[in-house]
């Protein structure tokens, strides 16, 4: 009976204890070193991508000639390459198509923020970030204004937010920024 009312004393004393859950962990991020590879020659520009990225070719509806995705597997992020040869003064459509399609994310961006770059090989890149739980938080264009318009955006396939996926995003903006510096263009109007 003694251990009896021991016992019923400590399930109450027990009962009486608040719980709080512990907060979740966050993902343990390691990123690999910085190793590039040359983009095959079968395309109209050429650039150097990261050796950590799968080259594959985009297999949406509305792919179009040498529209590619360079897929980062381990980081479940994708960066979109589309390319428009330039005829003419569709220029201007190519680029206020650029800027709609970054405009949209209006919404739920709280900073949209545009760089002007200038490139070794004497063109101007626009890179812009976007900050906020927004679908994608980089997205770039260049032209030579005369054969060739490369536009691309990176997209992450996880429900991880933005501000945990932080140092993957610099990483990919890192080699986003080298794609750039390394562009060059092949032949005239995609041939």
């Amino acid at each position: 009976m003694k251990y009896f009312l021991i016992l019923l004393t400590f399930l109450f004393v027990a009962c009486g204890v608040d719980y709080l859950p512990k907060p979740k962990g966050y993902n343990r991020i390691e990123l690999p070193e910085a190793a590039y590879l040359s983009l095959p020659d079968s395309f109209p520009y050429a650039f150097e991508y990261s050796k950590h990225a799968d080259l594959l070719p985009d297999s949406s509806w509305i792919t179009e000639p040498f529209w590619i995705n360079l897929h980062y597997a381990d980081m479940g992020a994708t960066i979109q390459i589309t390319y428009k040869p330039v005829t003419d003064s569709i220029i201007r459509e190519y680029l206020s198509d650029s800027y709609k399609l970054t405009s949209q994310h209006n919404v739920k961006a709280y900073a949209i923020e545009e760089t002007i770059i200038e490139l070794p090989n004497g063109l101007f890149a626009s890179f812009t970030e976007l900050e906020g739980e927004v679908p994608t938080q980089a997205q770039f264009h260049v032209s030579d204004s005369v054969d060739h318009f490369l536009r691309g955006a990176l997209y992450f396939r996880t429900a991880t937010k933005n501000d945990s996926l932080a140092p993957v995003i610099d990483y990919l903006k890192t080699d986003i920024i080298h794609l750039l510096t390394t562009l060059e263009w092949n032949g005239k109007r995609g041939q």
